[in-house]
């Protein structure tokens, strides 16, 4: 961000009401432009309830998104309900008491909205964009499936079905097989960061209608979830909006205080193994993963590793990027990544090459990232990973879309919303020591090896 955009941004965790009683409405932050006008403001207001709801204004915005997120994930799953958040993220388009399914998509296709959801490990979310003047409509769709879904039996096995299916799906995906393998090696099958979050075949097929209602009732609960809104939208309006969408069935009574981050409730970190795994498919390719343990969410490394993440597979000029294929030709496509959960993380990198190039391919990225443990990064790659993240994360928050992301993940996993100067402040901080420590750290640990490919 330039230095023409100024924030105030205040400590809003830090203000929060003790009594579960009170309902709170706060400004978290204000950014103007050089001439001094208000380009965006950041809202948060808590409900008697324990619901938050938390608001992005931007000036200019003709469209609004909104995402209720929900504290929900495969790791909150149990052996018999492995795939629950998954199965009820299908339900909830399924029909409410005042809407059939085809009217709920009906609703907002009539006015050119877009609609969808996704699950992961630690939260489900379910989000629309359309035009500012249908806030009002998508607000109130979202407040009728999250509160009045009637999870008929007959929905509960036509979705089995397409469920079954979309496992099968995955399954035909190289990336998904790869990925899903280092999860299971990572922390162990079964458990519930090594789970895939879709589910598994047996366990979808043996999960029944009144095990999913009742994983619905204890964790759709006001204080378990935040709504999300960015664009043309305002907070009075919204809040309103959102009272008026969610009291159905009585969903928003009582007093509750919101459920904790799963960082501040973290007891112990869940080991990570260690180890090779493969997997054989009639692919053309390939596909392997070559992983450490990493950091968690909290952990004030992170930005360094975004850093050394970035300069050594985030780009075209990333030295793997350039080391693996533009040298050597060896693969189409590779990069590193960085997966942070509450209390665990995974560093990695990623590659699909020709069956006989394996084993050169592993010698070149280990070698990498032997070099970088040892090393670090260089002044010139220190620069362009700081430009790099701060860049593609300003382009990134020029769609309410993506404000909206920024706003309901960051409240409901860490229990607060950053300033966006606060965020680029502690990338541009990291150093060249910061980097060398965390990749002398991560890249030091035991290796973990998936392959997926044909036999």
């Amino acid at each position: 961000m330039s230095n023409a955009l100024k924030s105030t941004a205040g400590q809003q965790h830090a203000d929060r009401p003790s009594a579960v009683s009170r309902t709170s409405t706060k400004t978290l932050e204000t950014v103007r432009d050089e001439a001094g006008q208000v380009t965006s403001v950041v809202r948060r207001t808590q409900l008697a309830s324990g619901l938050r709801i938390v608001t992005e204004q931007m000036a200019g915005a003709r469209s609004s998104s909104i995402g209720v997120w929900v504290g929900v994930g495969s790791r909150d799953e149990t052996a018999t309900t492995h795939g629950a958040s998954h199965f009820l993220e299908h339900l909830l388009f399924k029909g409410t008491d005042e809407r059939s399914a085809l009217d709920i998509s009906i609703a907002l296709d009539a006015v050119g909205g877009e609609f969808n959801a996704f699950t992961s490990k630690e939260y489900t979310c379910f989000h629309a964009r359309v035009l500012s003047d249908d806030l009002p409509l998508a607000v109130d769709v979202l407040g009728d499936m999250i509160t009045g879904s009637t999870f008929t039996d007959h929905d509960v096995e036509a979705e089995r079905t397409v469920i079954l299916d979309e496992i099968a799906m995955h399954d035909d995906d190289p990336d998904d097989v790869v990925q899903n393998l280092l999860a299971e090696l990572a922390w162990g099958a079964g458990t519930p960061l090594g789970r895939p979050i879709a589910g598994t075949d047996a366990s979808i097929e043996a999960m029944t209608a009144a095990q999913i209602r009742r994983f619905y009732k204890k964790h759709y609960v006001p204080a378990n979830t935040v709504i999300s809104i960015a664009g043309a939208v305002d907070h009075g309006a919204a809040v309103k909006a959102v009272r008026k969408a969610f009291s159905r069935h009585g969903w928003l009574d009582g007093d509750a205080a919101p459920a904790a981050s799963r960082v501040a409730a973290t007891k112990r970190r869940p080991r990570v193994g260690a180890g090779e795994a493969e997997v054989s498919r009639p692919f053309e390719q390939v596909n392997l993963v070559i992983g450490r343990e990493g950091v968690t969410r909290d952990d004030d490394r992170r930005y360094a590793l975004g850093v050394l993440n970035t300069a050594l597979g985030g780009g075209t000029s990333s030295r793997l990027f350039q080391e693996v294929r533009e040298h050597r030709g060896l693969a189409y496509s590779i990069y590193s990544f960085a997966s942070q959960y509450a209390d665990s993380g995974i560093v990695g990198v990623a590659v699909g090459c020709l069956p006989d190039r394996t084993d050169e391919v592993l010698a070149v990225v280990r070698e990498q990232l032997d070099t970088i443990a040892a090393e670090g990064v260089t002044a010139d790659e220190l620069a362009r990973g700081k430009g790099q993240l701060v860049g593609g994360m300003i382009l990134g928050l020029e769609d309410s879309g993506s404000r909206m992301m920024r706003l309901g993940k960051n409240e409901l996993v860490h229990g607060e919303v950053l300033g966006i100067d606060e965020v680029i402040e502690r990338i541009e901080a990291v150093t060249l020591d910061d980097v060398r420590a965390v990749a002398a750290d991560v890249f030091g640990r035991p290796e973990l090896l998936a392959v997926v490919g044909p036999a």
